[in-house]
């Protein structure tokens, strides 16, 4: 496929024009993540089990809205373009149960039971909660609260009986600091403790355990665990600010007798502050702190961020960003001091990626390295794992997947260690540099046989695993190809190894999917043009390699600008991943990573393009 320089830079224009345009009247981004059928259901069915009547429109909105957003097999993926999955397929039907007294919602919920019972083979309870494990396996923090309602709900049987499918929860650890959990080693990541405690609480109250001695501790934590609860509640009420986890929770306490309780008070403002215009929930409020980040960063890749935002934009964009850095200890994460989350929002957890993306950006931005910059710049050293990789949330678990090191964690953090160790203070730059180095080393561990790389935070439902081997691998090498020496000759090999493989799971079409073989998309496309286009010929193996990486970026880029009408179309596809593998998209993805990629080309159009 063959184009011209003014296609590239006028698609390059369009598409960054566009960018531009979806800022906040404040200058920001927040974008517009997809409706989610999951977060839909459990606000919907949490509102009915606090008080049907005083909630009625709500829930009946969430109900045609569900109603009216099926597949055509009979179930619910967890974004309106998803593919069914039995997780939200449960828990929809489960919420249409709720007002199954109209025709609407008898027709969707036999039809989900059709799809249900195709893939499990029976509509027993026993094969529901085995179906469930299955795809959670040892990470009881999102199996649990799915059971959980399930059980509320009727679907695995009556009174007592129905709790038996689902194991109890030890919400007495809610007494203790993440401190002393990590301590005693148990699997049981800090963020989760809201449904630790709620989900273990209800689960009790149906179900007390046998042992008198259980019965006994549990009673006795009871209480102060909820007063727990209420101390770690966002002022807003929402935990994470994702309507899932805050509705596991509102419905639990509400099942419990406590429809009154704080908790639960503040949890249904923020359900009902969030809930959308067409009845639905997004699975999160929004991601403004990590699609500002990116966007600074898509823009200053073609060079369009001080040339198309004046001095005091740009100041106010860097202001705001350290505005968003936590100051304190995170409230029930205990995370330090220094980090970022991904939202503005007070349910924002710090985590690895947002903190370098917010690092990377305040460099972008031409901010000092103050206090701030190197606060947050040890908060990411201090966050590196023994192997040398960045976790998402907190050090040193490593057994459920945010805690564990990942390599496009990983590279994110290296690259915001790189663009500030010369300029920090000698002791923190020496201290970033063995970071780095240690970086390096755990990403020549975890580069696989083929030279790619698995991510954690985004995946393709269509792929192997539903991993995404060429979002992990294009970051990566994003990342390795503008590292400065002397880090960067360690790379070299890793370079080559992610490079040949991207260029090999190029699509006949000429874009990219999450794999080889997978149909192609916006965002996977111009992730992986923009990684190449920072590749040098000269690290491959001859003129062979060197034009084949060629025609890979300009069948990449033609591709681009066909299926984009030139910048002017960008439909996303769900790739990205939020807790417990639910899936979402946000609509400025697609944009955000075009600009970028045709950045990097039009910065060195006389090398690719012409």
């Amino acid at each position: 496929m063959q184009f011209d320089t003014t296609a590239v830079i006028q698609t390059f224009e369009t598409a960054a024009r566009r960018l531009l345009e979806a800022r906040t009247p404040a200058g920001r981004w927040v974008g517009h993540l997809s409706s989610s059928a999951l977060s839909t259901a459990t606000a919907a069915f949490a509102l009915h089990l606090v008080d049907p009547q005083v909630h009625r429109d709500m829930i009946d909105r969430a109900l045609r809205w569900l109603c009216g957003n099926r597949n055509a097999d009979g179930g619910w993926g967890d974004t309106p373009i998803s593919r069914s999955n039995i997780s939200t397929t449960l828990l929809a039907s489960a919420a249409l149960s709720a007002g199954a007294d109209s025709r609407a919602p008898r027709q969707a919920i036999a039809q989900a039971e059709g799809w249900i019972a195709a893939q499990t083979g029976s509509l027993e309870p026993a094969a529901l909660a085995e179906a469930v494990e299955r795809v959670y396996g040892e990470d009881r923090s999102f199996s649990a609260p799915i059971l959980a309602m399930c059980a509320l709900a009727g679907r695995l049987g009556e009174g007592r009986d129905a709790w038996r499918h689902m194991p109890a929860l030890p919400f007495e650890l809610g007494l203790f600091g993440h401190r002393w959990l990590r301590r005693l080693g148990l699997p049981v990541v800090s963020y989760a403790l809201p449904a630790l405690i709620a989900i273990g609480q209800v689960r009790h109250h149906f179900r007390k355990p046998g042992c008198p001695v259980n019965r006994a501790v549990r009673r006795l934590a009871s209480g102060p665990t909820l007063r727990r609860l209420e101390r770690i509640q966002p002022a807003a009420g929402g935990f994470l600010e994702a309507a899932p986890l805050t509705s596991f929770v509102v419905m639990s306490l509400a099942a419990m007798g406590l429809p009154d309780h704080p908790v639960v008070a503040r949890g249904v403002e923020f359900l009902t502050a969030t809930c959308r215009d067409d009845g639905s929930w997004p699975i999160d409020t929004n991601l403004a702190t990590w699609l500002t980040t990116l966007s600074v960063k898509a823009l200053s890749a073609g060079g369009l961020l001080n040339e198309r935002l004046a001095v005091g934009e740009r100041a106010a964009i860097g202001d705001w960003l350290l505005d968003q850095q936590h100051r304190v200890e995170h409230l029930y994460t205990g995370a330090a001091p220094g980090g970022w989350a991904w939202t503005d929002l007070a349910g924002g957890v710090p985590d690895a990626d947002d903190t370098a993306g917010a690092l990377l950006a305040l460099k972008d931005l031409g901010a000092e390295p103050d206090g701030a910059v190197e606060a947050g710049l040890r908060w990411l050293v201090d966050l590196q794992n023994r192997d040398g990789g960045i976790p998402t949330f907190c050090r040193g678990w490593g057994r459920l997947p945010f805690d564990r090191s990942a390599p496009d964690l990983t590279a994110h953090a290296l690259l915001a260690w790189d663009a500030w160790r010369q300029q920090v203070p000698s002791r923190l730059g020496a201290r970033l540099s063995r970071a780095i180095g240690r970086a390096l080393q755990y990403l020549q561990a975890a580069q696989r046989a083929d030279g790619s790389w698995l991510p954690l935070w985004f995946g393709n439902e269509l792929a192997a695993a539903q991993a995404n081997p060429t979002y992990g691998t294009a970051r990566v090498l994003d990342a390795l190809v503008r590292l400065a020496p002397p880090g960067r000759r360690d790379a070299d090999a890793m370079i080559h190894l992610a490079a040949r493989w991207l260029i090999g799971a190029q699509n006949a079409d000429g874009g990219w999917g999450g794999a080889p073989s997978v149909a192609s998309s916006i965002e996977e496309t111009a992730l992986a043009v923009g990684a190449l286009a920072g590749v040098d010929g000269c690290l491959l193996n001859g003129k062979d390699d060197g034009d084949s990486l060629a025609s890979a970026i300009r069948r990449g880029t033609g591709w681009l600008i066909e299926h984009t009408d030139r910048g002017r179309q960008t439909a996303p596809v769900p790739i990205g991943l939020y807790f417990a593998r639910l899936w979402y998209f946000e609509e400025l993805y697609p944009s955000i990573f075009l600009v970028e990629a045709l950045g990097k080309l039009v910065e060195r159009q006389g090398r690719f393009c012409g």
